[in-house]
């Protein structure tokens, strides 16, 4: 399956989204739900686990977006239950951007004390030599995705029941993972020891729920009880919820690019409204990057919460300069190069009768390869703005992630290669500025900004400073910024 928008490839993609909930009845229509509250976090393939007392494991995995496959009640009806995971999926492993049906998750195997479905947001950064191991030891592997590996360490564990093995598996495995499992009666979440992605807990009449954000939970009207801890794992079933911890407990560092773009803005982190952070990441930039000018405007939409935030620390107006249009999808059209190099165009109009004359502001969460910048610049130039000033509400982006975020190589990376004004050239833009590594850690609640030496978040993408080893990519060749030091 193509990319939904073929011209534009210059966002960070989302990692993957994932769902539970047990004790509530036809469990399927609230998992289907909930996945569609987190399709910001994958639109490429969606699938759900349902579990029956009569009829057993239910298994259902579409390509494509939640509400064109789970909303008919025939599609539904095929997934009978109380219980049930679900998974939406941008693939940050195996072939990117061509998804096949045998990597769409929630994954199943029969184990000898019952059936077992997982479903993983994250990103295994020891998935190469594991599944070297496994395959060597007799493990047939029915699809590309790391993921599948944990399914495979939990089968040659000697664990008693699931969750034992499920605990014995993620020891062995290094990197991000945020997991969503379930028995026949049993959900089970568990985040990873450094708790890179996020995962909450729910509670919905006497049933629980597991999301990957708060969002999902609004959605089917549970309540919010609180965040899964770094390294957590729980057990949820109709009789209450067990918690304890697997791993030896480390220093939380969870992402702080969720706070910038990934999670919608309706979401909570870490007690705080991503909204609010995003805009007092505005006010931040504000403060760091001031510039004499007409109007502030977002780049939609992901923009538009900092742009409201840099307009009422610096008192210029805000105006909605660019109009998304929401209902593109995919081009009608073939995508020729013509028609590629419409493609902002088809996404983004400008305003021109707003636009016309003034000194503008464009405020936007990140610049990768930085080709859309320069077409939506083009853009504002071309109806009519005397000036053009990027405004970036997180630093620049000049490391990979490893931890389930599908970043560009290093040498597409335009921060990877540039310094900020060879930046503000490139793009050919009046003035350019990034909010500092420091801003951004104030905005989140930092307020001493980043500490060096211990970090309060995984901000490896703009640092280069890994809290865990990607160990497969150092083996195929990846030079770390302390390796290259």
């Amino acid at each position: 399956m193509p990319p939904a928008h073929p011209f534009d490839d210059d966002k960070l993609k989302e990692e993957c989204g994932v769902f539970g909930v047990v004790g509530v009845a036809d469990a399927a229509n609230f998992v289907a739900l909930g996945l569609h509250a987190l399709q910001h976090r994958g639109q490429e393939a969606g699938g759900i686990v349902t579990h029956h007392t009569d009829t057993g494991f239910h298994q259902v995995r579409r390509m494509g977006l939640v509400r064109d496959n789970f909303t008919s009640a025939s599609m539904m009806e095929k997934l009978p239950g109380g219980i049930g995971i679900g998974h939406v999926r941008y693939s940050t492993a195996g072939a990117k951007g061509q998804t096949n049906m045998r990597d769409v998750q929630p994954f199943f195997g029969e184990f000898s004390m019952g059936g077992a479905a997982i479903a993983h947001n994250g990103n295994i950064t020891n998935a190469l030599s594991l599944r070297k191991e496994l395959i060597e030891r007799g493990s047939i592997f029915q699809s590309t995705s790391d993921s599948e590996c944990i399914i495979h360490l939990m089968a040659r564990s000697m664990g008693r029941n699931i969750p034992d093995r499920m605990e014995e598996a993620l020891r062995k495995v290094e990197g991000a993972f945020s997991v969503v499992a379930m028995t026949r009666t049993k959900l089970i979440g568990c985040r990873d020891p450094l708790g890179v992605r996020p995962l909450v807990l729910g509670k919905i009449g006497d049933g629980w729920v597991l999301a990957s954000e708060t969002c999902a939970l609004d959605i089917i009207g549970a309540e919010f009880v609180r965040e899964i801890e770094a390294g957590e794992m729980v057990v949820a079933t109709e009789r209450g919820v067990e918690s304890h911890f697997p791993f030896r407990r480390q220093k939380s560092r969870f992402c702080i690019f969720e706070h910038v773009y990934f999670s919608r803005p309706d979401s909570q982190l870490g007690g705080r409204s991503v909204y609010e952070t995003r805009e007092a990441i505005g006010r931040e930039l504000a403060k760091e990057a001031p510039v004499d000018a007409d109007l502030v405007c977002p780049v939609p939409d992901s923009g538009t919460p900092a742009a409201i935030g840099y307009s009422l620390e610096s008192g210029i107006p805000y105006a909605m300069g660019i109009i998304r249009n929401n209902y593109m999808g995919r081009t009608f059209i073939e995508p020729t190069e013509q028609i590629r190099n419409m493609g902002v165009r088809l996404k983004l109009n400008v305003n021109r009768a707003l636009i016309k004359g003034k000194r503008v502001i464009l405020v936007d969460d990140s610049v990768v390869r930085g080709t859309t910048s320069r077409k939506i610049k083009e853009m504002i130039l071309d109806a009519g703005a005397a000036e053009v000033h990027f405004r970036i509400a997180s630093p620049p982006t000049a490391w990979p992630c490893f931890y389930g975020v599908d970043t560009p190589e290093r040498e597409k990376l335009l921060a990877a290669t540039m310094s900020e004004d060879e930046m503000c050239k490139h793009l050919g833009v009046d003035s350019l500025r990034f909010i500092s590594l420091d801003g951004l850690y104030r905005a989140v609640g930092e307020a001493k900004g980043r500490d060096a030496n211990a970090p309060a978040y995984c901000d490896a993408c703009f640092s280069g400073e890994y809290p865990v080893a990607p160990s497969d990519m150092i083996e195929q060749g990846f030079r770390s910024k302390q390796a290259a030091e």
